[in-house]
C-alpha cells in the first residue's frame, strides 16, 4: 500500500488519483498525525508525504517512521525547496526529494525506484 501524506486537498487527490490509475494500491491522509492514528504500518511499502504541513511536518514524520522501525522508502515533496531541507532528508534516508509542481511520469518513477530498492533490501 502506497500512502500519500498531504494537507492541500487537491495535490493529495491528484497524487492518489495517479497512483491508482497505475495500478498500485493507494489510501491517503491529510496529516502526518491522521496517517499515524491508522497505525497500519504494516501494509505500507512507500510513504510520499509533503515537507511543510500543519503539525508533524514530512520530515518529522520521516524520522518518527524511521524511529519506530518502519521500512517503507519515503518520499517528499515539497513547494519550497530548502536545500538544508533536502539534505536533511536525504541523509535520513528519504527515497526521493521532488520539488512541486512535479512530473507525473517523475513521481511515477520514483515511486517504482523506492518500491525496487526495498524489495532488494
Amino acid at each position: 500500500m502506497i500512502v500519500v501524506v498531504d494537507d492541500d486537498p487537491s495535490v493529495r487527490e491528484a497524487v492518489e488519483n495517479l497512483i491508482a490509475s497505475r495500478g498500485l494500491p493507494v489510501r491517503s491522509y491529510s496529516s502526518a498525525e491522521q496517517f499515524l492514528a491508522s497505525g497500519d504500518f504494516d501494509s505500507v511499502t512507500c510513504v510520499v508525504t509533503d515537507i511543510q504541513m500543519p503539525g508533524m511536518s514530512g520530515l518529522q514524520l520521516q524520522h518518527y517512521l524511521r524511529a519506530i522501525h518502519c521500512s517503507a522508502p519515503v518520499i517528499l515533496m515539497t513547494a519550497y525547496f530548502d536545500e538544508s531541507a533536502r539534505r536533511e532528508a536525504m541523509t535520513r534516508g528519504a527515497a526521493a526529494y521532488l520539488i512541486k509542481p512535479f512530473s507525473s511520469a517523475g513521481l511515477i518513477r520514483e515511486i517504482h525506484r523506492a518500491l525496487a530498492l526495498r524489495e532488494s533490501s
